[in-house]
């Protein structure tokens, strides 16, 4: 084997008396897709607390918002997290997008926060969607019982299901699952197409959505 330079390798073949010339691929990863996670036991005896509100919500107010929202319970309510009692946890979210905005590159936006309880009963879901206009949309997990249903991202580049390769590997098509749990949050763009596998406990699943939306300058 001889190397000529840096731009490829020459292999010798015994047989045929000829050579081979292999070139030295270089790998680009195109159209990086980023989420962000952090688990935050600060919060933690909070959560206690903030799963006996949600449930005194769901029982002042029954009905549920609908939205993706399917065999459960979602609030009509979309600013939860101005309640007093969620301070912390708002805190926690303002300051979870404003740096994950800054890594995007959109630092100094003002921006307000949307946000809503989704619950899930046993066999309770959210279809595929998007969270369209927001600067960042993510999930604040209080409640994940065993058999919770899993959060999937759909893979956002609509020709790679036409391709051969599947699979977690470059150029395959895979679908990512995370598994969630109490105390978990998840920022990712708002384009993202996503969905909630079918939970299968008798115990509620029960996050807070949100979303960061743009605000007035003043």
């Amino acid at each position: 084997m001889t190397t000529t330079g840096d731009e490829s390798v020459t292999f010798m073949q015994a047989q045929s008396g000829g050579s081979v010339t292999v070139p030295a691929l270089k790998a680009y990863d195109l159209f990086p897709t980023r989420i962000w996670q952090a688990r935050l036991p600060s919060l933690a005896p909070h959560l206690r607390e903030w799963v006996a509100t949600v449930l005194q919500m769901r029982a002042a107010s029954p009905e549920p918002a609908g939205r993706t929202n399917r065999q459960g319970w979602n609030s009509q309510d979309m600013a939860v997290l101005e309640q007093p009692v969620f301070a912390p946890l708002r805190d926690a979210v303002r300051t979870g997008c404003a740096s994950a905005m800054r890594d995007m590159g959109v630092s100094g936006i003002p921006f307000d926060l949307q946000s809503w309880v989704n619950l899930h009963d046993r066999g309770g879901f959210n279809f595929l969607h998007v969270h369209e206009g927001s600067l960042l949309s993510g999930s604040f997990y209080l409640q994940v019982p065993p058999g919770s249903g899993r959060f999937v991202f759909r893979d956002p580049r609509p020709g790679v299901v036409h391709g051969y390769v599947k699979g977690a590997v470059p150029n395959g098509y895979s679908d990512i699952h995370l598994t969630p749990e109490a105390g978990l949050l998840v920022l990712f763009p708002c384009w993202m197409e996503h969905f909630v596998e079918p939970h299968n406990s008798d115990v509620p699943r029960i996050t807070i959505a949100f979303n960061a939306i743009a605000g007035n300058p003043g």
